[in-house]
Order: C-alpha cells, then structure tokens, then sequence
C-alpha cells in the first residue's frame, strides 16, 4: 500500500507576451497553482490548476491548509476515497471555484502518480480507446492593432499546419464587426473546415443572443461556447431552441450533479467541462459517462496536455481544444515536454503518466516564492 507522505503546492504566474482580451475580460499574466504529491513508495504525480488571471494563492492556501492534510497517511491509490474525503472537507467552503480547482489539481496527481507506478501512459491506465485524438485549433482572441486581417493571417498558419477545425472569439465588439471577422475566418477555412464561436458569456439576455446567432447563422458555426455567464441554465436552454447552432458550455462548471443540470435542461449538447476546474480526473470520468448516457460530447476546455489523454480514455470525448505556441496558453511554458501534433492529430504520450512534468528552469523564473511542504 503506497502511501502519501508529502504534497508539495507552489503559485506560477505567467505573463502574457501581449495583453489579450475577451468578451469581458481582459489579461495580462496567466496565474497557475502547481502542486507534487509523492508516496512511501517514492513515485511522485503532478498536477495545476488554473485559478484565474490574478490570486491564484487562494487555490494555493486551499490546497496547503485546507486539502493537503486530508490526504497525508492515505493509501495513495484509493483515489475515490481521497476525493470523497478532500470534497467532504471542502463543502463549506466552497464546492466551486478556489477551492474545487485546487482538489482538481490533487485529484489529477493521485491519478498521475498511480499511473506512474504502474509504468503506464494515463491514457491507457484508464483503459483508453486510441493513442491518437482530434484536435481543433483555439485562437481567435482579440488584440489591439490586430483586424480582420490578423485574424485571417493567424487563422491561416493553423490550416497550414494541418487543422481543419478552428475556433475564434466573438462577443467583445459589436455584432457587425464579429460579422465581418467570422465572414473571413470562414473564407480562410473554406466550406468543409469547421467553426465553433467562444463568447466567453458575453450576453446577459437571450434577445441579444439571438440576434447575434441569426446574424452569423450563413457562416455555419459548428457551436457556439458560453453564450451566457454559468448560473444562467435557463437561458442556454432557451437559445439551444431559438437557433440552429449548437450551444456548447460548462468549462466553469464543477461536479458532476451541475453537468447533469445542464443536460436535464437540454441547455448544451457539447458538454466543455475542464478536469482542472470541474473536480478532476475523477470527476471528469463520471461527467464522460454521463454525457454518454445522455446522448452528448465531451470537448473539454482548454489544457491539451492534461485533457489529451483523457480523450484518448473517455469514448463520449470528441475533441482536444488545442493552442498553437505559449502567448496565450502559457501552462506549456512550465512543463518540460510538448505534445506531438500533426494534421490537426494529437499523438498520446506513452511514457507513464501525464507524459511531461515541470520545468525546472521555468519554475526558477515564474513561482511566486518556494514550494511550500505539507510532509507526515
């Protein structure tokens, strides 16, 4: 019986080369919570989280006084167990946000750390169905100086490399000058590559919505992704009937009983929810099955080092959101190996585990002080 005996939990922030905006948001830096768990048996697991663009330290507190003593003497390969007694002890502080993405983070490297032991690829340690997966490219994002131009240009190097799915951001300017950008984001990509639309919950009232959409409807937008903020159930599903497009969501939601609410409500028929946000590997397994049972996908947002394999495990999964280089997508900088990706086809590690680890040399330029230890 491997037990944990020292978990280990740091702040990265990462700036961004250039700031980026969103429909509501605009970033500067990207704030990541990193934490090592490692057993009696001396195999250790990694895992993030990414808390938001600023105090990423409440996950990291979360994860240092509240979650990690909770698991130090357990057997580190009773992963269920760790995650009922991590959520039992979490519940009154917070059952989404900080506190849920920091027990992502220890539920992602229990899951890391057995299949280290093992001496096997994560993918396949979860009884995966290929060693290679879809992906699509994510971009799109909104930057000053940048255009309908820029927009085509950068949309053009992904097809050049090989995608044939994409996806952009709408939602921070006016719905004509969206317009304009989906026109030449769909001319560059032509009539076979596929178009999903981010909003990023830029709406607050389904009218607003709706005009969008039918303004955008000739273009053939595969989805569009969070039309509305989190809470709003009712509206997704109101939109999910007044237009032809897909509504995909969920890449803030945590748990398992909230992805059901979503599918019971007919509000999303691409289900986006994120291993490091919604609960874990553990908690994604369950939201996989779910979708399957319900008769819809798995696209999980954002991560393509962490969700990659997880596509390769989960059969309701149908694509990896996927970012070419580190300006927005900044976690690559802090592990110490890339996914192989070739015409839009991501190939699976098989090295044990997640297949990377951190960087050392990145960690000595972006943690925010030392690894702080919670050791039995």
């Amino acid at each position: 019986m491997p037990v944990i005996t020292r978990i280990e939990v740091a702040t990265a922030v990462v700036p961004l080369p250039q700031v980026t905006g969103i429909a509501r948001r605009t970033i500067t830096n990207r704030e990541y919570t990193l934490v090592r768990i490692t057993a009696d048996d001396d195999v250790t697991g990694i895992g993030f989280c990414y808390p938001g663009h600023s105090r990423a330290n409440i996950a990291t507190l979360a994860v240092r006084d509240l979650l990690a003593p909770v698991l130090l003497g357990r057997d580190a390969d009773l992963i269920e167990g760790a995650w009922q007694a991590m959520y039992q002890e979490a519940l009154l502080h917070g059952r989404v946000g900080s506190v849920v993405r920091g027990l992502s983070a220890l539920d992602i490297a229990l899951w890391d750390r057995s299949a280290r032991a093992a001496a096997m690829p994560l993918h396949k340690y979860l009884g995966g169905h290929s060693d290679e997966v879809p992906a699509y490219a994510s971009g799109g994002y909104y930057l000053d100086g940048k255009g309908v131009d820029g927009l085509a240009a950068e949309l053009q190097g992904y097809k050049d490399l090989g995608f044939s799915a994409f996806k952009i951001k709408v939602g921070r300017v006016g719905v004509e000058e969206d317009r304009a950008r989906i026109a030449a984001a769909r001319e560059v990509i032509g009539t076979e590559g596929v178009l999903m639309l981010d909003a990023n919950n830029t709406w607050s009232d389904l009218p607003s919505a709706v005009r969008a959409l039918r303004r955008w409807e000739e273009f053939d937008p595969y989805f569009i992704e969070e039309p509305f903020g989190p809470d709003d159930i009712e509206n997704h599903a109101r939109l999910a009937k007044a237009t032809p497009i897909t509504v995909a969501t969920g890449e803030i939601e945590a748990g398992r009983w909230r992805a059901k609410s979503l599918l019971d409500a007919e509000a999303a028929v691409i289900l986006q929810c994120d291993a490091a946000v919604c609960g874990g590997l553990s908690e994604l397994r369950k939201i996989a099955d779910l979708a399957s049972a319900y008769g819809v996908s798995l696209a999980p947002h954002w991560f393509h080092d962490l969700h990659a394999p997880m596509v390769g495990a989960f059969p309701a999964a149908i694509f990896v959101e996927y970012f070419v280089g580190n300006d927005i997508h900044n976690i690559n900088t802090l592990l110490d190996r890339q996914l192989d990706v070739a015409g839009g086809v991501i190939r699976l590690h098989q090295t044990p585990g997640l297949g990377f680890g951190f960087s050392e040399e990145a960690l000595d330029r972006y943690l925010v002080g030392p690894w702080e230890v919670v050791e039995k």
